[in-house]
């Protein structure tokens, strides 16, 4: 195997990890890194396979990266923002960086095998609205994850004042 090329034969072969996302319990997927396999590092590139009735990952967007789906084999729902739409094999799917939320879930009754593909940029920022978390991805520091609701915007160059100075 040349240390650049993935063949048909050695995708087949190489098992991926079972994944299951942090917020949602139904999104389940088998991901297979192979932009890992060959040392891509700014850019993600996945074979991923949701079994029936699964999610291939919780309702998110964005802000900093663009992902997007290619739909190998099997029958999924696409939920973009408010729209839903039957997606199937031959069918490609863009999610633009602060664009509307979205995800992806295997109606049909075989696998669904799609290849993901995605940014990874250095820094961004990810909100999962129907949990009403954002989570900040800052490279060499943990993941940080908040609830929406609590977080507070301040503007640079602006003292804060305590009430008791007021």
């Amino acid at each position: 195997m040349h240390t650049n090329i993935l063949k048909k034969n050695d995708i087949e072969r190489e098992a991926g990890r079972a994944k299951t996302h942090f917020l949602n319990d139904k999104a389940q997927r088998n991901n297979k890194s192979l932009g890992d396999i060959l040392g891509l590092t700014g850019l993600g590139v996945h074979m991923i396979e949701v079994e029936p009735g699964m999610a291939s990952t919780e309702f998110h967007m964005h802000y900093f990266e663009d992902e997007c789906t290619y739909v190998l084999e099997g029958t999924g729902t696409v939920t973009i923002g408010h729209h839903r739409e039957v997606v199937t094999a031959g069918d490609f799917i863009a999610y633009p960086k602060d664009g509307e939320a979205h995800t992806m879930v295997n109606t049909g009754s075989e696998v669904l095998r799609c290849l993901v593909i995605g940014e990874r940029a250095a820094h961004d920022i990810v909100d999962y609205p129907l949990a009403g978390k954002r989570l900040y991805r800052n490279q060499g520091q943990p993941w940080t994850l908040m609830d929406i609701d609590s977080i507070s915007e301040v503007t640079s160059g602006t003292k804060i004042q305590s009430k008791s100075s007021r």
